[in-house]
């Protein structure tokens, strides 16, 4: 023991361990052995409880210089440490000296975590890349969307995320000794991105207006969610459909090490009574009645998280990716929460397996049950549920097709447990055609129902998306050379593509690492417009605007330009600002 005094400073070497341990971007209640939240080494080692959890470890490196009184410790903590901040200090004569503090994530290098992936290749994708790719749309055209994950300034917002949980306000202490476990963690994101029953990050709003929040058609990234539900001492941010919940957990879940994919499942079921089919009645005119309230979206999003599943007891069957779903849809043991459901169970048709897994398969395998009129004959529709499921594909931009994962090739012999189940159910409902119908009709935002002579189906679809104009183009053009710490200039430009003037018209550029928030410009008079310089754009005229910033971030980027107005919102424009970006030219070549 030696006197507070004695400790003059501390050196984290910040440096060359944020680049060891991959975090260079990123830069409670009373702790106790047995929980896991508060170790203790010195030289000689204590000895140490024989109920202690996640022991850390401790040794003097070589590189220790006594004679000038500096000691270099090298501390490594236990796979099972539970994720968080974490205090250190110097115990003396005098007392406990506070030194500094660290943050401990989960670590997919590390082979005894069960967040361990051992490909480099997806670790860079799943964990490091901040930039990435949401598909939506329909099934016969799948389209990606530039989604910005971000992990810049993270820590606190992160952190509050896990603090303000209702388990830990609850049980402080079982809640932060939990948080060694990526399957508790990734639960207790699921339910903290969507604001259903707690502080959490976003409300949901499929219908009505947005007038006092956001467009969730607008959002191109996490971090500006994030930052702004941190700032507004956690009210939720409004407002966010399901991409745009999966886009923010995907953030959460790769800022803290555990490997993170969005997918997105097209012709996705919506099971409201755990039946495993999707019932739907008419009456004799077409129209939908209320009697059931399960759906069909044309498109749905969730996350993947990859991590160990030894909760259910098979080995590693049930190891690897796993569907976790902060869209509030239904309660999972009381909480709007999905999973982690393993892929593997939802594909083998394991019903009986935790997490949510009953609610997943139904959303990729349900049959649509039909009754149409006062007779009730059934139909059912084995195949249109599920299809092309999708997520980015590593190391380029292109989309990877991963439906073989959740379900056999339709036709396929199978005789796994769920679609036995499924075809055993004794259904309720008859369907049928008058063949003299030829009634279509579509409802933007709400349900759209299509009844076709030459058909013996209805088929219902949920559009939860804005009109797509073929037409508009919202272009972004690199007008200088992009260097980190110099300015540089972007391009914008946007061609009307109506015979009427627009109003109302407002541009916003985003750029990870580009920009440190949003840059709004609001047309004005000082605006170059072809055609007008005034707060409207004329039939067929082109804007073009230019926004000059000073890149702060080195690698790839990608710029995202949104253009709104009163006739469309939300045509966006994507550019990547190459590698050049990282490199500081040396001044002699």
């Amino acid at each position: 023991n030696l006197p507070a005094a004695v400790i003059k400073s501390v050196d984290f070497h910040c440096g060359s361990n944020n680049a060891a341990h991959r975090t260079i971007e990123i830069s409670s209640p009373d702790p106790s052995q047995n929980f896991g939240t508060r170790c203790e080494f010195g030289n000689p080692s204590p000895m140490y409880p024989s109920d202690a959890k996640a022991i850390w470890k401790y040794a003097i490196e070589k590189s220790a210089d006594l004679q000038r009184n500096m000691v270099t410790l090298s501390v490594t903590p236990p796979p099972d440490a539970p994720v968080g901040r974490y205090s250190l200090s110097a115990r003396t004569v005098d007392g406990d000296a506070p030194v500094g503090t660290l943050v401990v994530l989960f670590n997919p290098w590390c082979s005894d975590d069960w967040v361990y992936l051992p490909d480099e290749r997806e670790r860079q994708e799943y964990v490091m890349n901040e930039e990435g790719l949401i598909y939506y749309g329909t099934s016969v055209y799948p389209k990606p969307m530039t989604w910005v994950f971000g992990q810049e300034e993270m820590v606190d917002i992160v952190l509050k995320i896990l603090d303000v949980n209702p388990k830990h306000a609850k049980d402080p202490s079982d809640d932060v000794s939990a948080r060694c476990n990526p399957i508790y963690v990734g639960r207790v994101l699921s339910a903290m991105i969507n604001a259903n029953g707690d502080r959490g990050v976003l409300e949901g709003r499929w219908v009505g207006s947005y007038d006092d929040g956001v467009r969730p058609t607008h959002w191109t990234g996490s971090v500006s969610i994030l930052q702004q539900w941190y700032r507004n001492n956690c009210r939720p941010v409004k407002y966010g459909q399901c991409w745009v919940f999966a886009g923010v957990m995907c953030t959460v879940m790769r800022f803290l090490g555990i490997p993170c994919r969005v997918v997105t499942n097209f012709q996705s079921a919506h099971d409201t009574n755990r039946s495993l089919t999707i019932d739907k009645y008419y009456d004799d005119h077409g129209e939908r009645s209320s009697e059931s309230k399960d759906s069909v979206w044309n498109f749905h999003v969730w996350v993947e998280g990859w991590m160990k599943r030894p909760d259910l007891q098979k080995g590693n069957a049930y190891d690897g990716w796993q569907v976790l779903d902060p869209t509030p849809q239904e309660k999972s043991e009381g909480t709007f929460c999905c999973g982690p459901a393993p892929v593997t169970a939802i594909l083998q048709g394991e019903v009986n397996l935790k997490y949510d897994v009953p609610f997943v398969f139904a959303e990729v395998n349900a049959d649509i049950v039909n009754a149409f009129g006062s007779k009730r004959k059934i139909h059912t529709d084995t195949s249109s549920v599920g299809q092309k499921i999708s997520t980015k594909a590593v190391d380029n931009g292109m989309r990877d097709d991963i439906t073989h994962s959740y379900k056999y090739r339709e036709g396929k012999d199978c005789t796994c447990k769920g679609m036995r189940q499924l075809h055993n159910v004794r259904f309720r409902v008859i369907f049928s055609l008058k063949k003299q119908q030829n009634t279509v009709w579509v409802r933007v935002l709400v349900s759209a129902v299509a009844i076709d002579k030459n058909l013996d189906d209805i088929y219902e679809t949920e559009i939860n998306i804005a009109l797509d104009y073929n037409e508009c183009v919202c272009v972004c053009q690199v007008l200088s050379e992009a260097r980190l710490a110099r300015p540089m200039t972007l391009g914008v430009k946007f061609t009307n593509p109506l015979n009427e003037t627009l109003k109302n018209c407002c541009l916003t550029v985003m750029g990870y690492g580009l920009f440190k928030s949003e840059y709004v410009e609001r047309l004005r008079a000082n605006v170059c417009v072809r055609v007008s310089r005034v707060k409207e754009l004329d039939p067929y005229a082109t804007l073009k605007l230019s926004v000059m910033t000073i890149p702060y971030r080195a690698g790839l980027r990608t710029v995202v330009a949104d253009f709104d107005c009163s006739a469309f919102t939300d045509v966006k424009g994507t550019r990547s600002v190459h590698e050049i970006i990282g490199r500081l030219m040396d001044e002699n070549h």
